[in-house]
């Protein structure tokens, strides 16, 4: 009898003993009764048994601590702990999660290289599972399937070794028929936590162990279709479409095939599976796989179809093909439902097209995380992920960097999604640094022919689970795994295998030497500077971004650079933003809160910390996060460019016509609508109209904003009927004829509320009271008061109540972004956070105390100046100015000066910064929303007016930083629940201001790595500013903010703005 050698887990050539061939991932029930019942009611099919649940198990450290001959019959494993299946045992208790990006998780621990692995820690997972065969299994033959066990499993039964499988993420399948004993069998596993194939799995995640996806038993009837292989192509001209079946199959007898579209017949036939089967004898098959042969038969099988409706991700049409297999005799044995699309992808003249059509790619990676579960992700997790995603306009996923567990792939058939299928492939560590001393001596899998096959093995793998979904339209050779020969051999094996989809692989561009691996020219965070140099020099192949808009924290600035691009460059067909959703998990402070743990929170090093934090969805609830609502509007197929009467519609659809929507004008006035109008349109796919909008161009006074969106008619399997798919704004002014003489110093075209607002000439003027150490100015239902010894607004009481808790400050810093701390923003930019901490308007250089530090009081007709000098300890010494305008309604115009001083550069805001109390703590604002809003990540928000509360506008980032701004606002009140509280406005010689109201300062935000770390809530804080630079995005790692986005320090800079209180 074979034993189980473990010394040979660190070979590379020893990947796969006694499994089974890889197969497709159909199901086959008993007949027709019993699958419909499964398709109403979820119910599992007959041929199958669970063994999810409790398993017996005993962790170790290492293969030297494990319980040596626990497999065997005699060997009690009752009195182990309990562990449930399926799940990592990192979430279950045992070792820890380790996060790590490039660095493999041993270094620093153990000095090995490729052909070696881990031994002092090495975490080995021992699993017992004592199981009696099902009645109605009995004398079948028996086999068993583990969807997914990280990284390598060896199984025994009854004591006796069945067989050992490595790659995490498809299916390890052993037969167990010969070892099986009448009543009660022991099922033993050992999964090893690093295998020689680890060196292959150094994708960007937290590194996980154990049988963490579905195990079954399952048996076969005496006729079987062991795999299928469905084709479903249109010929060139598409009215026509071949539909290719290939049987695999066990036994002899029938197969019936009933291909239905809505219920309506479009084929139905019964042939007979011949013992032989019909293939040509000499056709030699490509790749002969390492692992026990089926020994089936190979029948293929093939029809005309004439006028197929055509699946896209834009109308994802399904055919219903039910396949029903006899035996001799005439007896139903089983039947298969499967999904047919009938697509037609292909590369031509250089552009990939679908259908016919250049298709661009409106991507994002998604790696499969839960924060509850991990790897192991539940249905209604991925179902919310595939909702959220059409829901914003997303029509692709790559699989990064590993097949999925199944069911992904059957809904983006279903939902209509376009997938990249990758490889379980990436091998970072190993060639990060050769890539510039050129030593490729452990760089795997590269041109060593003892890793050829298991990369093969892989590729195999994943191509025979998933070949028959037409979501996805590419295969994958992995990621980040340096060129060479077996990277280009894996990818000969899906052309030989599937001429109908194409092969990527993006890490050609550190290694050409085998450049036709990829048909696609694929590039990781490239400028749009450099994709366009890219393709004027070598334009052979067309390009994508694989990876791009790096959204790790407050990210995705400037994205539509990207998308536009796809407009004005064929050969651009689009990318996928890294990444869908943070992988975070769900961890309790010390306190008992919980909170999202990254890398490094659970005491494992080496760790990469938060760069586990990429999502535009949030780890824990896997909400949408702001950063959603500017992919949305870069990635929405219908442009609708509005101006004050008409309407150009641009359909970048494929297939659709934009009559499938409901269009909706909405016209608000100083951001409150006052008609909303339906808008009957239909532009054909690929076209533009123009199209007048339903009223005229206003004339009262006022500023106008005209929305123009289109809606889901009908609820989709994804989103609601009424579900807003697109939208575009105009926003004009009509301005108001000022009378000759009338002042308007601090009047705004847009008010919040007109008796509230605008100053009035015949409002009294304040009164002006100079004393030595303060200088007071009273109103009708106000006072103030500015401090000469603490140089500074000291005190702002409406109605009798005391605002503000500290002066308002000059401020030129914001909390930095992780893009920030990745471009090392704070070490350029240090000198403005010692300036908004640290000025004074004390005079340092001329005494403490002095004329110089007293504040310029005068006296206009109708108001009070006060300005003050602040010194900003920076090298070279600069100064700003803040005067204060106060007029007899209680209204204070605030002005910021700043002379730039040309060696400090810009700044990363430009504004003022205020403390209330923390009862203030709702805000409503009329200026872009809903979501936060920077001036390079303003795109998809519109003009309008908002609400929320000030907590709200802290974006869930795993690490606190900057969040919450409100781009163009006009007017902004931050009040209590009494409505009680202080109004912001723009002022006419600055026009809109970004405006935020938080909870923190920045200074207090930048100090915490966690939200926890955060103090209890004592204020509101209210940033007004002429500006802050953008957020930027195209990596996370060095990537500046575009200069256009930066604040201008070329001139003289002033803000003014108005507050006042309510």
């Amino acid at each position: 009898m074979k034993a189980f050698d473990y010394s040979l887990v660190k070979d590379p050539q020893y990947f796969c003993d006694n499994r089974m061939e890889a197969h497709s991932d159909h199901v086959y029930y008993r007949d027709g009764n019993e699958m419909q019942t499964a398709v109403q009611d979820g119910t599992e099919t007959s041929f199958r048994y669970s063994l999810n649940g409790l398993w017996k198990f005993y962790y170790a450290r290492n293969y030297k601590s494990a319980v040596q001959g626990f497999e065997k019959e005699d060997y009690c494993c009752y009195d182990w702990d309990d562990i449930h299946v399926p799940a990592h045992i990192q979430m279950e208790g045992y070792d820890a999660p380790q996060y790590a990006n490039v660095q493999y998780p041993w270094e620093g621990h153990e000095e090995i290289y490729p052909g070696q692995i881990p031994e002092r820690f090495n975490p080995v997972a021992s699993y017992v599972k004592y199981f009696t065969v099902p009645e109605h299994m009995k004398g079948k033959r028996l086999f068993i399937s583990f969807q997914g066990a990280e990284s390598g499993l060896a199984l025994w039964l009854n004591g006796a070794f069945v067989g050992y499988s490595e790659d995490s993420f498809t299916p390890s399948e052993f037969e167990l028929t010969d070892y099986l004993k009448d009543g009660q069998n022991k099922l033993a596993a050992q999964v090893f936590k690093w295998t020689s194939s680890s060196w292959c799995e150094d994708q960007d995640f937290f590194r996980f162990s154990g049988i963490y996806r579905d195990v079954y038993l399952y048996t076969v009837p005496d006729t079987h279709a062991y795999d299928l292989q469905i084709r479903a192509i249109p010929e060139e001209n598409l009215d026509v479409a071949d539909l290719e079946i290939k049987v695999k199959s066990w036994g002899k007898g029938s197969i019936a095939f009933r291909l239905e579209k809505d219920g309506e017949c479009v084929l139905e036939e019964k042939k007979s599976l011949t013992e032989a089967g019909n293939e040509e004898a000499n056709a030699e098959p490509f790749y002969i796989q390492k692992t026990n042969s089926s020994k089936t038969v190979q029948n293929s099988f093939a029809w005309k179809i004439n006028n197929p409706k055509l699946w896209s991700a834009e109308d994802p049409q399904l055919y219903d093909l039910t396949i029903e297999l006899y035996d001799e005799a005439g007896n139903i044995q089983e039947v298969i439902p499967q999904k047919v699309g009938f697509r037609r992808f292909e590369m031509k003249d250089g552009i990939m097209t679908l259908n016919g059509k250049r298709i661009v790619f409106k991507g994002v990676n998604r790696h499969e995380f839960s924060s509850v579960s991990g790897r192991h992700v539940s249905e209604e997790e991925l179902r919310k992920d595939l909702r959220i995603m059409k829901q914003n306009n997303i029509n692709a996923i790559r699989t990064c960097h590993y097949p999925d567990t199944s069911l992904i792939y059957q809904l983006c058939d279903e939902y209509g999604i376009y997938m990249i299928d990758e490889t379980n492939l990436e091998s970072h560590g190993s060639w990060d640094v050769a890539e510039f001393t050129k030593d490729y001596t452990h760089v795997v899998p590269h041109n060593k022919p003892e890793w050829l096959d298991m990369m093969l093995d892989r590729a195999n793998s994943m191509y025979q689970r998933d070949k028959n979904h037409p979501a996805i339209l590419i295969w994958s050779c992995g990621n980040e795994s340096f060129g060479g020969k077996d990277i280009y051999e894996m990818s000969q094996l899906f052309r030989k295998n599937d001429s109908t989809r194409l092969v990527h692989y993006e890490g050609l561009f550190h290694d050409r030497s085998y450049n036709d691996t990829s048909d696609m020219e694929s590039q990781m965070y490239p400028s749009v500077e450099a994709i366009k140099e890219f393709l004027a020099k070598d334009d052979s192949k067309p390009f994508i971004c694989c990876e791009y808009t790096h959204a790790m924290g407050n990210s995705c600035g400037a994205m539509h650079k990207y998308t536009d691009l796809t407009d004005t460059e064929p050969k651009y067909q689009g990318g996928f933003i890294w990444d869908y959703i943070d992988q975070s998990i769900y961890k309790k402070d010390r306190y008992g809160k919980e909170f999202q743990a990254y890398g490094g929170d659970f005491g494992e090093r080496p760790t990469d910390y938060n760069f586990s934090g990429n999502g535009i969805a949030y780890g824990g609830d896997r909400e949408p996060s702001p950063k959603m609502q500017e992919v949305k509007f870069n990635y929405q197929n219908i442009t609708a460019e509005v101006t004050a009467d008409t309407v150009k519609v641009i359909n970048k659809n494929l297939f659709v016509n934009t009559d499938t929507f409901d269009c909706k004008v909405t016209l608000a006035k100083n951001g409150k609508v006052i008609r909303t109008e339906a808008l009957e349109i239909a532009v054909e796919p690929l076209s533009e109209e123009e199209y007048k909008l339903p009223f005229e161009k206003a004339e009262a006074a006022g500023e106008y904003i005209i929305t123009v969106s289109f809606h889901l008619k009908e609820e989709e399997i994804w989103a609601p009927a009424g579900h807003e798919i697109a939208f575009g704004q105009y926003v004009y002014q009509v301005k108001e004829d000022v009378p000759d003489g009338k002042s308007d110093s601090a009047e705004t075209a847009i008010t919040a509320e007109k008796d509230v607002c605008v100053s009035d000439a015949f409002v009294k003027k304040p009164q002006i009271i100079r004393s030595t150490h303060n200088i007071g100015v009273r109103g009708e239902h106000f006072e103030v008061m500015f401090s000469v010894l603490n140089g500074g607004l000291v005190s702002y009481k409406y109605a009798g109540k005391e605002m503000i808790e500290a002066i308002p400050k000059p401020n030129f810093w914001r909390a930095p972004t992780d893009n920030d701390c990745g471009n090392l923003m704070q070490m350029r930019y240090a000198q403005w956070k010692i300036a908004s901490m640290y000025l004074s308007h004390k005079e340092y250089r001329k005494g403490a105390y002095g004329p110089s530090n007293s504040p310029q009081a005068e006296e206009t007709d109708h108001s009070v100046k006060v300005t003050f000098t602040y010194l900003m300890p920076t090298t070279p010494a600069s100064e700003c100015q803040l005067t204060y305008e106060v007029f007899g309604d209680g209204k204070v115009k605030t002005t910021l000066t700043y002379d730039p001083v040309k060696e400090l550069g810009d700044m990363p805001e430009f504004g003022v910064i205020f403390k209330f109390n923390a009862d203030y703590d709702n805000v409503q604002w009329y200026g872009l929303g809903e979501a936060e809003t920077y001036a390079d990540r303003k795109k998809g928000a519109k003009l309008g007016i908002y609400q929320n509360k000030v907590v709200d506008n802290m974006a869930r980032y795993m690490v606190p930083q900057e969040c919450g701004a409100k781009e163009e606002v006009r007017w902004a009140k931050v009040v209590d629940r009494k409505g009680r509280g202080m109004l912001f406005e723009m002022t006419k010689e600055n026009g809109p201001m970004m405006f935020s109201a938080l909870p923190y300062t920045p200074h207090e935000i930048e100090n915490a790595m966690h939200p926890y770390e955060l103090p209890e809530i004592q204020y509101t804080v209210v940033r007004a500013a002429k500006g802050q630079m953008g957020i930027g995005g195209d990596d996370s790692w060095g990537s500046y903010t575009h200069p256009e986005y930066l604040l201008d320090t070329d001139k003289k800079m002033e803000f003014s703005f108005v507050f006042k209180g309510l």
